[in-house]
């Protein structure tokens, strides 16, 4: 497997008497969702939205279907839920997440997201941001509206545009791409991002070199900056050499998806 090691950290915060974070970090899969509605059980929600990925770690060789399939399935266990618990009206999830699939006869990459969790690459001692946060912050940078730092401080940062929970059901944004050596990820609930700038982010995964304490030590340092949210951080390692020749499927989002 592509995947040479990873490490998961998860803490309730300074503020939050709840962790409505859920996680699951168990090759093919690390997917991180991040509970919303409160008294509403986003507690709920967000391990409703990973129990339907611990079923594909098992499963065998995993495609995109039956990874978007978990997502829509997610979607559609929480909006059951709250229909049969009236309490429970409101409550929803983002999720963000890195699988190993099996594309064109070789493990590629995928990363998906719904909401504004995330999932940065480093490469190179260089951090990227691969998903695009479903926020109004975000559509406000894109349309030029308020800057990249400002919306840092934006007092609606926290408003989502798109999450699990709805009907009709949410699309959820992902990519395909062939691995490479010496590549590391970072899978992350917006706890981590209101606290550390990417900058921050960066210095953390490329200088502590294992994946578990990288992990900790991302969670520590959110809390340590004001913990005003749940923080939940996966860090995952690939190949540490050439897994192969890999064919790339796909290195957009997804026309069915996306």
């Amino acid at each position: 497997m592509i995947v040479s090691g990873w490490g998961a950290a998860t803490d309730r915060g300074k503020v939050r008497p709840v962790n409505e974070d859920a996680l699951l970090a168990d090759p093919p899969l690390f997917v991180v969702a991040d509970g919303m509605g409160g008294h509403a059980a986003g507690d709920v929600a967000s391990r409703l939205a990973i129990d339907r990925f611990v079923g594909l770690v098992d499963h065998g060789d995993l495609t995109v279907d039956e990874a978007v399939a978990a997502v829509l399935d997610a979607n559609a266990a929480i909006v059951d839920w709250a229909y049969l618990s009236p309490d429970k009206a409101g409550m929803g999830a983002t999720v963000a997440g890195l699988a190993v699939v099996t594309a064109g006869g070789a493990e590629h990459w995928m990363v998906f997201n719904v909401g504004d969790s995330r999932v940065y690459r480093l490469f190179e001692g260089q951090l990227r941001q691969l998903t695009v946060d479903h926020s109004e912050a975000e559509e406000m940078v894109a349309a030029g509206q308020i800057t990249r730092a400002e919306a840092r401080d934006y007092s609606r940062r926290n408003v989502v545009t798109r999450s699990l929970g709805t009907d009709p059901s949410p699309v959820p944004d992902s990519w395909v791409f062939p691995p490479v050596p010496g590549e590391r990820f970072v899978v992350c609930s917006d706890g981590l991002t209101t606290e550390l700038v990417d900058s921050d982010i960066e210095f953390l995964a490329r200088t502590i070199q294992d994946p578990q304490a990288a992990a900790r030590e991302l969670v520590n340092r959110a809390v340590a900056s004001g913990g005003r949210d749940n923080i939940t951080v996966i860090v995952v390692d690939g190949p540490r050499s050439e897994p192969g020749d890999a064919v790339d499927e796909d290195t957009t989002p997804r026309g069915g998806y996306a």
